[in-house]
């Protein structure tokens, strides 16, 4: 307890995303860059869905979420990294590292169950769309709205109450852009290798429960489709369909990659590749994913530029 009260007033020293090599601006404004496409993109498509009557179902609500999701992460890890490569100043506090593992593990385990409960909401809508609208009353999309949110809160709790109850006691620096649990039981003088197992089995449950969910949902889906008369109605539902397993391919991609290897094959760089990865790469493409080959979002969006006089 003695060492808790003493390390919990000491900062961290967060050693960033580049390797001080003579690419580091370029390299910092392509961040940049992706960020702000990120932001401008979530926005804009939270936007539209709040603008757009003809928006306002389920699935829209589900991507509404989604969007917080990405923004949450993005405005926690970003503007942190953005002020300590051009202030020099890489210094976080032990609460502000503690709200970052917070944030991030909290996000990363309710997109899991948002992404299982928008592939339900598929396969509710194509299977059986004459209950669809019982099935999938806003009671019911809030309820698993704050379900997902909740599972990452529980998550989350559980992974920084562990992590700020090792010692801390010799190098601050962590070798990472912002505090992840991985990078910051490194410099624990504490063995921490029980709880390592625990967080990749913990991983392995907030994966592949919520993934057999959605595998589940779209063999069924696959099956409704194939049996579809009509080859409008397929293209349609394949359409949504599509956009939604290129979203979870891209975050159980990484997602997989960075959680479930084993600790002893885990590198620094190996980490702040795969970080960006998912919480500035992912943000960007969702929004894009979902806009591109839409048509109810295309003709929301020029309705908005429309009455702007654009």
């Amino acid at each position: 307890m003695e060492l808790w009260n003493h390390t919990s007033v000491m900062d961290f020293i967060l050693s960033g995303l580049f390797s001080h090599s003579p690419y580091d601006f370029f390299l910092f404004v392509l961040v940049l860059l992706a960020s702000t496409v990120a932001l401008a993109g979530n926005i804009l498509f939270l936007l539209l869905i709040q603008t757009s009557t003809h928006l306002h179902t389920p699935m829209y609500f589900f991507l509404g979420q989604l969007s917080i999701m990405d923004l949450t992460i993005m405005c926690t890890v970003v503007p942190k990294m953005v002020a300590n490569f051009l202030l020099g100043h890489k210094f976080i506090s032990w609460g502000g590292c503690g709200a970052q593992i917070f944030l991030v593990v909290m996000v990363g385990g309710a997109e899991c169950f948002l992404l299982a409960v928008m592939a339900y909401d598929r396969y509710v809508a194509i299977c059986h769309p004459l209950r669809y609208p019982v099935l999938m009353n806003w009671k019911v999309c809030f309820l698993l709205s704050i379900a997902s949110w909740m599972g990452g809160v529980a998550d989350s709790v559980i992974d920084v109450g562990v992590v700020f109850n090792f010692p801390y006691c010799g190098s601050r620096v962590v070798d990472h852009f912002f505090c992840e649990v991985p990078a910051l039981l490194r410099l624990s003088c504490a063995d921490t290798s029980l709880f390592e197992d625990l967080i990749c089995a913990c991983c392995v449950v907030m994966l592949l429960m919520p993934l057999g969910v959605i595998v589940a949902s779209y063999a069924r889906v696959l099956t409704a489709v194939i049996r579809m008369p009509s080859t409008e109605g397929k293209q349609k539902a394949l359409t949504t369909c599509s956009s939604h397993l290129a979203v979870v391919g891209l975050y159980y991609g990484g997602a997989i990659f960075s959680y479930l290897q084993p600790s002893s094959s885990r590198t620094p760089a190996g980490d702040r590749t795969t970080s960006i990865f998912y919480t500035i790469l992912t943000p960007m493409f969702n929004p894009l994913i979902y806009s591109l080959r839409n048509r109810e979002v295309k003709r929301a969006l020029r309705k908005m530029l429309g009455r702007r006089g654009v």
